[in-house]
């Protein structure tokens, strides 16, 4: 691979990958150093991929799986706080912010279902290629994360 198609890959799917890993693990830092992980995994496999859906959905499960064990490694202290993980996401208009708010306090499991259902808009098929479980474990925990979101803005809402 050059490095004029390697820097147009990472130009497509660094945002994807990004988000990805920040859902994971919740921190600007550590979704930064699995991104770049994720890349240079890509450029050191040396994979053929059917197509740039194939190619996708390979970086978004090394993502995903580097963050599990990013967060597993003994050394590594999950220390930050949600307002550092608020105040480093990009959203400006206030009832996206709440949204944004309301899943990343969900707990990591319906987190991460949630972040790719509807944010890299992947089917529950994918989901669960990606995350290797059942799809009816993702289907669950779709069901369950957005009970967990409708409660956690209708509570907000009751608040304003």
């Amino acid at each position: 691979m050059d490095q004029q198609e390697a820097e147009r890959l990472i130009a497509l799917h660094a945002d994807a990958v990004y988000r990805m890993a920040y859902v994971k693990t919740g921190k600007r830092e550590d979704a930064e150093d699995v991104t770049q992980e994720t890349f240079l995994r890509m450029l050191r496999c040396g994979k053929t991929f059917r197509d740039e859906e194939h190619r996708r959905a390979w970086l978004l499960r090394v993502a995903n799986n580097y963050a599990v064990d990013l967060l597993r490694a003994p050394w590594h202290k999950r220390c930050g706080s949600l307002e550092e993980a608020q105040a480093a996401a990009p959203v400006s208009e206030p009832e996206l912010s709440e949204v944004l708010d309301a899943v990343l306090s969900l707990p990591e499991k319906y987190r991460a279902v949630i972040h790719l259902f509807y944010y890299e808009a992947l089917s529950v098929a994918e989901i669960a290629r990606i995350l290797q479980q059942r799809q009816g474990a993702v289907r669950t925990q779709l069901c369950r994360g957005r009970a967990l979101l409708r409660e956690a803005l209708k509570g907000e809402e009751q608040d304003v």
